[in-house]
């Protein structure tokens, strides 16, 4: 064993109590530096979990672009519903605004403008665009434009959801 160090603990007397009755007196040092070295076992470290926590960011990176390769070939479905809101994308335009939709739940032009890199108003035309093949497919637009405070957001676009939870619960009869 290595070179050892005192620890006093304080614990409450009804604990102490029991382990007077279970453990005899001369191995109690020995029971307690055992139950310490167990549970620090079982403890992971910090840079463990540093660690892990990096891996599963990885690992989440790499779901959400074999979703998004998936949905592009239509093969994945829109996960809260039956409408893959990506059918109605034509270009890679599309495609960006309407992830940055799902992620984001709603987004003003000047918000996705940012987000995107691009002009607002080559943003506003993809927008009307998706919402005019939508309501073409469909019967209702997939995304629409709010004017009012929604979410803490004034002006913005809004995925649809209703129409989602609709085509869902009509696949389901």
């Amino acid at each position: 064993m290595s070179e050892t160090a005192t620890v006093s603990v304080k614990i409450p007397k009804n604990i102490y109590a029991e382990l007077a009755i279970r453990i005899p007196e001369g191995e109690r040092s020995s029971f307690l530096r055992d139950a310490i070295i167990e549970k620090l076992q079982k403890t992971p470290a910090p840079d463990k979990i540093l660690e892990l926590e990096q891996r599963i960011q990885r690992i989440e990176d790499d779901l959400s672009l074999i979703k998004s390769c998936l949905a592009d070939l239509e093969f994945l479905t829109y996960e809260r519903g039956k409408v893959n809101p990506h059918i109605f994308c034509v270009d890679s335009i599309d495609h960006a605004i309407m992830n940055h939709l799902i992620h984001h739940k709603g987004a003003t032009t000047p918000e996705l403008a940012e987000a995107l890199k691009l002009n607002r108003w080559l943003i506003l035309n993809h927008l009307k665009r998706i919402m005019g093949r939508s309501r073409k497919q469909l019967g209702k637009p997939i995304v629409e434009y709010f004017a009012g405070e929604k979410a803490g957001k004034k002006k913005a676009w809004w995925l649809d959801e209703e129409l989602i939870e609709e085509q869902q619960e009509s696949s389901q009869d």
